[in-house]
């Protein structure tokens, strides 16, 4: 078994013992971790479910310290002054707790009224808790619901009675749920869901609880550490961004090039068909959070086309960004795809129903993600959403307009190839840009830019929603964002710089791009409209610093492009560099940039 197949559902329930040797070789696997420190307050035993959560970050690229309570010490923790979390300084706290933690339960005499403050009481006293650790930690937190019970006093009128366990952990979880809605840098781990899922029954187990304290199986830990660090991942932009499809078995049943089309196993007319049918509107949903749909299929492309133009398809040839239908290796065209796409190929989850593909691409293509579908094709939707490859902890209204950006992207590569000159290309276009320091509107798109973007970006400086809004509104700042568009259309929020006022010298701690923007001349947009503001600032010089990492390669050079000299460089390949600001000649010529901004700056 190789490396990463350990963490594709269903687990071994072997994972518990194999942590020491995972974890090593997670370490020496070469990955360029992210760094960041977890404290887990636990309303019961939390050993080993710290220890797989280490696994399953380590398996997304992220490397934890952890802080752990002691046994049942979550509320001391939050409430009381802690000397050692708070030296800590946690970037994560995860609240673990499970219905075992509700203080009482209603009685089948409490009247209404009485049920009704006892719920308020519950409430408040988890309110109480979450506002105190968000005072005094500026974090995210992360807060279990509750599953449901394992017995039912009442039977059935347990989910309807107002007296009843089922009924009060349901309006508990929907007061949760109200919470999170309107508090950022807190996210609900939908225990509720998972326990569901696993099967209830099998999830709570008396023996565990009686014997060790844990309020669930241990079989079922790693499937509680692999939902909590896909919280976790999302956040630091560590979640998948598009699908590559086959097509023959995967979208359809049967093989186009030999059946024909219109034998296909698709639509309503048999259990098979309706199967295929719904895992393409499983798949089509993914549009709606921004996910890329692509197809790699061994198959002539017209075959492949009329097989996607059967009037019963959900998916059309229209819903596809790139269609590689060719005979070449698949690994080889998911490769090309991601080079096209400018994309990293270990953004995409192939998806496949032959086995041998699948095993050549996890070998070919490290990183990316290939679910083990099964033989069966109402079996498919649960192989991949199990993975938690696109799990959400915000969406903006970039995310659901990211296919059309791309697809803009593809008309803007067909012009560029009708023109030999460069230049005139880039004044073809007809940019625009708007450049302006950080708004509200955007501090959502703007905080999940400095998380997911890897590539073109200088120090990988990763921040908070709520630390965005701090920096715009603190005068030691200064802060840009920059959209483009073009007569192709909107890009959205593609740049940022954020630099720290140091005298009469700019430190630049942030500078990132979206890769759907390369060579379009935005860098150095971006680069003028931060001289101009220094300039108002008073400020006299810029420092810049690159800080490499196994993606970053591409914005080595960066600075010496922009005409800053080389200070200082680590063996690492660190470096420092600062540039003059005295007799600074604008740099963008192809961008027209906005007047608001230049109003802003004056």
């Amino acid at each position: 078994m190789e490396l990463h197949d350990n963490f594709i559902p269903p687990f071994s329930n072997d994972l518990l013992v194999k942590r020491k040797r995972l974890r090593r070789e997670l370490l020496e696997s070469g990955a360029d971790f992210l760094d960041k420190r977890v404290a887990i307050l636990g309303g019961s035993t939390t050993h080993d479910i710290k220890d797989m959560l280490d696994l399953f970050l380590l398996h997304h690229g992220i490397r934890c310290t952890f802080y752990e309570s002691e046994y049942a010490q979550y509320w001391q923790d939050a409430m009381f002054p802690n000397p050692a979390l708070e030296a800590f300084q946690p970037d994560i706290i995860y609240i673990h707790t499970t219905n075992r933690n509700v203080s009482r339960y209603p009685l089948l005499s409490d009247p209404p009224e009485a049920v009704d403050a006892l719920l308020e009481e519950e409430l408040d006293r988890y309110r109480q808790m979450w506002d105190r650790l968000a005072r005094t930690y500026p974090c995210v937190i992360i807060q279990n619901n509750f599953e449901y019970p394992d017995w039912r006093l009442q039977g059935n009128r347990e989910a309807s009675d107002i007296h009843g366990r089922v009924n009060f952990l349901t309006r508990l979880n929907l007061a949760f749920a109200q919470y999170a809605q309107t508090h950022d840098r807190f996210y609900l781990h939908d225990l509720n869901y998972l326990s569901a899922s696993y099967g209830l029954e099998r999830w709570c187990d008396p023996f565990c609880w009686h014997m060790y304290k844990y309020a669930m199986a241990l079989p079922a830990i790693p499937y509680l550490a692999n939902s909590v660090a896909n919280i976790i991942k999302s956040l630091y932009g560590k979640n998948k961004k598009a699908l590559a499809l086959d097509l023959d078995n995967t979208l359809w049943g049967g093989v186009v090039g030999d059946d024909g089309p219109e034998n296909l196993q698709v639509g309503q007319e048999t259990p098979m068909g309706q199967a295929y049918s719904a895992f393409q509107d499983y798949l089509k949903a993914h549009k709606q959070l921004g996910v890329l749909l692509n197809v790699i299929s061994k198959n002539d492309p017209e075959n492949a086309l009329a097989g996607l133009n059967r009037p019963d398809m959900t998916l059309t040839p229209e819903d596809f960004l790139l269609i590689k239908a060719n005979w070449e290796p698949k690994s080889q065209n998911l490769l090309d795809m991601a080079r096209e796409l400018s994309l990293l190929p270990e953004s995409f989850v192939f998806v496949d129903d032959n086995p041998a593909e699948r095993e050549i691409v996890r070998r070919q293509v490290p990183g990316a993600a290939v679910p083990e579908l099964g033989d069966q094709p109402e079996d498919y939707i649960r192989a991949i959403d199990r993975l938690g490859c696109f799990e959400v902890t915000t969406l903006s209204a970039d995310d659901a307009a990211r296919t059309e950006m791309y697809r803009q992207n593809a008309a803007r590569s067909r012009a560029e190839a009708a023109f030999t000159d460069y230049g005139s290309y880039l004044r073809s276009l007809e940019m625009e840009a708007e450049i302006l320091p950080f708004s509200p509107m955007y501090f959502s798109r703007i905080a999940q830019l400095t998380n997911k973007s890897n590539q073109f970006n200088l120090t990988t400086r990763r921040f908070t929603q709520a630390e965005i809004a701090g920096m715009a509104e603190d005068s030691r700042y200064v802060t840009l964002y920059g959209r483009l568009s073009d007569k192709f259309g909107d890009n959205g929020v593609v740049s940022l710089v954020i630099g720290e006022v140091q005298g009469d010298r700019l430190d630049v701690i942030l500078w990132l791009m979206s890769c759907r923007v390369l060579k379009r001349d935005m860098e150095y947009a971006m680069m003028d409209a931060l001289a101009a503001r220094c300039g108002a600032l008073g400020v006299k010089t810029i420092r810049g610093f690159y800080f490499p990492t196994a993606k970053n390669g591409m914005v080595r050079d960066f600075y010496e492009k922009q005409g800053f000299q080389k200070l200082s460089e680590d063996p690492d390949g660190s470096t420092v560099w600062e540039l003059s600001l005295a007799g600074y000649e604008p740099k963008n010529h192809v961008i027209s940039v906005n007047s608001e901004e230049s109003e802003a700056f004056k």
